[in-house]
């Protein structure tokens, strides 16, 4: 009967896994179609990746003698390189189309690699300017958007209630925008990641505690803009996964 069950249950986890990936190769085609009406560049790009390691795999085993090993092998490496240009002209297109809408920091930061405590809006005004705060290995990340004359404001006041609490641990400030002195949007998620690795993981799990008794105050801001084809990102997760 065990046996039966346990049958069972591996058939019907098997079906989970075949519905999840036909689910993932959809999300991934729609986003291709997505892609290729608003990027002329996009196929011809990924036909060159594809052909040129085809045509460097084929000289170097006609050169070598060993054209049925270097030839499956350059057209695998030539797939990769169509999937990660893809990939990354997918988010570039994504980020262009978020910048400057609000909440547009928000939705960059729920998407951050890695073991990230993203709270957002913990401060904000009525014009949709916010203060969003990441807690992670570099310790305690606060990062704006919206008018600056307004949110260095709001920095500079988020900053002493969070170094009430967090006291040694360091405290990064940053401001979203495409001024001198900002970090522009589609390069906020990799300048977070290029911060020194300060505290612990355990650490991280007793900031976040201490800093959870903080009031959030400040305007509600939505968790992040809807650009067309703001659909990419779930995307982006798949092809991360791939």
């Amino acid at each position: 009967m065990a046996g039966k069950q346990d049958k069972a249950t591996r058939k019907e986890a098997a079906k989970a896994r075949r519905a999840a990936s036909k689910e993932r190769r959809k999300q991934i085609f729609e986003a291709f179609k997505m892609q290729r009406r608003e990027d002329k560049a996009l196929v011809p790009l990924m036909l060159l990746a594809l052909l040129g390691m085809t045509a460097i795999a084929v000289v170097a085993g006609l050169l070598l003698n060993m054209v049925w090993v270097f030839v499956p092998l350059g057209i695998a490496i030539g797939l990769l390189l169509a999937v990660v240009i893809f990939g990354r002209r997918v988010q570039r297109n994504v980020f262009a189309k978020a910048d400057g809408q609000a909440g547009a920091a928000a939705w960059a930061l729920e998407n951050l690699r890695g073991r990230w405590r993203v709270t957002p809006a913990v401060a904000g005004t009525t014009h949709l300017d916010a203060v969003h705060r990441v807690i992670g290995r570099p310790g305690v990340v606060l990062v704006a958007e919206g008018a600056p004359h307004r949110v260095k404001g709001l920095l500079a006041q988020e900053k002493k209630r969070v170094a009430r609490v967090v006291g040694n641990t360091p405290i990064y400030d940053v401001i979203v925008g495409a001024e001198e002195g900002q970090i522009p949007l589609r390069k906020l998620q990799n300048h977070l990641m290029k911060l020194p690795r300060n505290i612990s993981a355990a650490q991280v799990d007793s900031l976040e505690t201490r800093l959870a008794a903080l009031a959030s105050r400040g305007a509600a801001l939505p968790k992040g803009p809807m650009p067309q084809g703001a659909k990419m990102r779930n995307v982006q997760r798949t092809l991360r996964r791939r």
